[in-house]
């Protein structure tokens, strides 16, 4: 093989790796983007399950909430994962007079409703 010949493929297979090397690049920085996303819809599902299941068992109970209810959406809000949601939690199910509870569920739902994102 001639000078020019080596060269040429020399060249040729630069720009391969060079092409191949961006596409993957590329295929990286889509994968992230979709990690985060399905990381976001998975957080969003939480968020309404739960926010679901505590406007049935809390908002809408007759009479006083069990134990077994207030464990499961003790494991709920834990399962999300999310710091601010579990403190907010938290100061709800601390409160220590009822109107203290009924503003600490207003500033749980808004957070709730908050952490969804499109």
């Amino acid at each position: 093989m001639s000078k020019n010949t080596l060269g040429l493929l020399g060249l040729l297979l630069l720009i391969t790796t060079l092409f191949f090397g961006w596409r993957f690049w590329q295929a990286r920085q889509e994968l992230t983007a979709a990690k985060e996303e399905l990381a976001q819809q998975n957080l969003n599902t939480g968020v309404l399950t739960f926010t679901s299941a505590f406007i049935d068992k809390i908002l809408k109970a007759q009479g006083e909430v069990d134990f077994e209810t207030r464990l499961q959406l003790e494991n709920q809000v834990r399962d999300l994962k999310h710091p601010a949601i579990l403190a907010q939690w938290q100061k709800f199910t601390g409160s220590n007079t009822e109107a203290e509870a009924q503003a600490e569920v207003k500033n749980l739902l808004e957070l709730l409703i908050k952490s969804i994102k499109n």
